[in-house]
């Protein structure tokens, strides 16, 4: 998992030297970019349910699957951008809803 991190963080990095906004603004942008990667995962499973009849079975369950990694990736970048703790707070918040599921 470490390796993950070091390559979420290469992003985070890539993103700050090449982005035209910073700052706050920079970091506003990255959480936002969460909701539009949902919608391409929506767009996807439409597709690949063939549930707009103009389109049809225009996606495939291997392309739900890749956006999907998208919006993880993207919401880890937005939380690395955040934090400099993104790994610790990101295993903390797991464990404790891992604690939670096994208690209920």
């Amino acid at each position: 998992m470490e390796a993950t991190w070091e390559r979420l963080q290469g992003l985070v990095d890539w993103l700050d030297e090449k982005s035209p906004v910073t700052g706050d603004t920079a970091k506003l942008m990255r959480v936002l970019k969460i909701g539009e990667e949902f919608g391409e995962v929506a767009e996807a499973v439409h597709g690949a349910m063939g549930a707009n009849p103009r389109k049809g079975a225009s996606h495939t369950w291997d392309d739900v699957h890749k956006e999907l990694s998208d919006v993880a990736i993207t919401a880890l970048i937005a939380l690395a951008s955040l934090t400099s703790d993104a790994p610790k707070v990101f295993d903390e918040r797991l464990q404790h809803i891992v604690e939670r599921v096994q208690t209920s």
